[in-house]
């Protein structure tokens, strides 16, 4: 099991950890989303078959792009 926080400038709400947690968790492989709009960050625990590159495409794909 992989874990990293990744730092994501867009987020400024409760509602905008909660869209990256609903889109990530679909995810084959994501087992943990957890979002903190204070510090603009998002911790993403995942097995294979996700990867970090998935990871960081999804949240492109929903304009919260990882910095």
């Amino acid at each position: 099991m992989e874990k990293q926080t990744l730092s994501i400038p867009n987020i400024s709400c409760g509602h905008c950890v909660m869209t990256i947690k609903n889109e990530l968790s679909e995810l084959e492989g994501v087992s943990g989303v957890e979002g903190d709009p204070a510090t603009r960050s998002v911790t993403v625990q995942w097995e294979s078959p996700a990867t970090i590159e998935t990871i960081k495409r999804t949240l492109r794909e929903i304009d919260f792009p990882a910095s």
